[in-house]
């Protein structure tokens, strides 16, 4: 890290991301307003910040040199966004939207590990990069993917073709789910959030999916428990990983075989999102928050972090959009293609059908 803050290149790529945010608002704004005429405009900022990348990133040869600092902003501030986003729920919201979460989170996992390895090994592929596939759409994406690649001894193209088609159809589902989404789930943007959170593969593209929603249809609670719906897949490594070293690894030699280090896979900005959710709760609490600050400074409080919340989240869609290369769809080839694009496909309308048939009742029960 010290050598990074010493790279010109790494602070030039932190510099570009914040650049390509800050712009993209400037132009959702005038393109809502001055070409489509309306009052407000209902582009969405992240949208267009991921937009801009994409076309910079895909027409100009970015130096290799800040490929480091993008990937900062992708990870780490992604990250303490996602934990800042905590300040806006109590620890009752955020535990009622977890349980709800739940039973759906765990279904899309297990069809989505089941059917994607049987049809990868019936179209010919290696089990490692059929469980790779699996395991990045059923849980969290390219996190998921590092993280089981040693344990079933994957190699690297299997990694990189891996990875190729859940950022393809990651963003592919980001652009297009929101608005699939409030077609069906207008009137309750809860299950808008919860379709989210459960059909999406990256952590990224769920916080950018989710805050598409909301600003474009008014609907912070959307993306709320969205974020809570993705923690709770990200944390279901701790048990699927496992499991699924044993039903993908079986045919590579097992000697050497790799440590699971359990700690490692609870992402530290879970505990913060936890932490944040704590702290509003206990602020909520009494006439002045923590006995010290009057309400309208608390709410002043909230409201900063609230914001440095969604500039972060800005800043890493942006670097998201800059770090995303269309040649990886040539790179990948038909048949992991074809898987990745089935397995998309499979966790978005299991997740569609589950929440349709069951989500409302489930919210009723707990409320």
């Amino acid at each position: 890290m010290s050598e990074s803050l010493k790279s010109p290149g790494w602070w030039v790529g932190i510099g570009l991301a914040l650049f390509v945010s800050v712009a993209a608002g400037f132009v959702a704004e005038w393109f809502g307003q001055s070409v489509l005429g309306f009052a407000k405009s209902p582009i969405s900022a992240i949208m267009m910040a991921i937009v801009i990348g994409m076309l910079v990133a895909n027409t100009v040869r970015l130096p290799e040199n800040i490929q480091p600092g993008l990937k900062f902003c992708t990870s780490k501030i992604l990250q303490i966004g996602i934990m800042l986003l905590g300040i806006r729920l109590s620890l009752m919201g955020a535990g009622q939207f977890t349980l709800v979460a739940l039973p759906f989170v765990i279904a899309a996992i297990a069809i989505g590990l089941f059917t994607v390895g049987v049809l990868g090994r019936y179209m010919g592929l290696s089990r490692q990069l059929s469980g790779l596939i699996a395991v990045g759409t059923s849980i969290c994406g390219c996190t998921a993917i590092v993280a089981t690649a040693p344990l079933i001894k994957a190699n690297e193209s299997e990694v990189s073709y891996a990875v190729a088609c859940i950022t393809i159809f990651g963003l592919a589902a980001m652009f297009f789910y929101p608005v699939l989404a409030h077609q069906v789930f207008a009137s309750q943007p809860e299950l808008a959030g919860l379709f989210l959170g459960t059909s999406i593969h990256e952590t990224a593209q769920v916080a950018g999916a989710g805050m598409m929603y909301e600003a474009q249809y008014n609907a912070p609670v959307a993306l709320d428990i969205a974020t809570v719906t993705k923690l709770v897949r990200n944390l279901c490594m701790i048990a699927v990983i496992p499991l699924v070293g044993i039903l993908y690894g079986a045919e590579r030699a097992k000697e050497d075989p790799t440590r699971i280090n359990y700690l490692a896979m609870i992402p530290w900005f879970i505990v913060g999102f936890a932490l944040m959710s704590a702290m509003r709760t206990i602020g909520d609490m009494g006439e002045q928050a923590f006995g010290v600050l009057p309400p309208e400074q608390w709410t002043h409080v909230v409201g900063f972090i609230k914001e440095a919340a969604e500039r972060c989240l800005l800043i890493a869609m942006a670097a998201v959009g800059l770090t995303s290369m269309f040649a990886g769809i040539i790179k990948i080839g038909m048949r992991p293609f074809a898987l990745g694009l089935f397995a998309a496909v499979l966790i978005g309308g299991v997740s569609f059908a589950l929440i349709s048939l069951f989500a409302t009742d489930l919210i009723a029960l707990l409320a």
